[in-house]
């Protein structure tokens, strides 16, 4: 079993939770069915299928976790953009969340390339 908290992008994906939860305070109050959920569900994916992945006997089931992860860091991606594009948001906010999750992305990346040598 392998020790998520030791893993850069899980700890990298505990604080990007915690500036999309920054981020998600600034939604208006229409959104908390919409973005507000989608976008916090979605984050807490990322550092959840991590450490679900790390907890797996085989490196098959740790890849597909980690895969999973990833998606769900594409879809927060998307989120924030749609946030930027009504404004919710505006563009220098969101492109610095967007820089910090493509650095996740490919470090994620790289860890699911590596696991499949293994």
């Amino acid at each position: 079993m392998r020790d998520f908290r030791k893993l850069n992008i899980w700890n990298e994906s505990i604080y990007l939770v915690t500036l999309v939860y920054e981020l998600i305070k600034k939604l208006p109050i229409s959104e908390k069915q919409g973005l507000y959920s989608q976008l916090s569900r979605a984050v807490v994916s990322i550092p959840s299928n991590i450490a679900e992945g790390c907890a797996k006997d085989s490196q098959k089931d740790f890849v597909r976790f980690l895969k999973i992860s990833l998606g769900s860091s594409f879809e927060v991606e998307t989120q924030i953009i749609i946030c930027m594009k009504l404004r919710y948001i505006s563009e220098n906010e969101g492109a610095s969340i967007i820089d910090k999750i493509n650095i996740l992305q490919k470090r994620i990346n790289a860890l699911i390339k590596y696991a499949k040598t293994q």
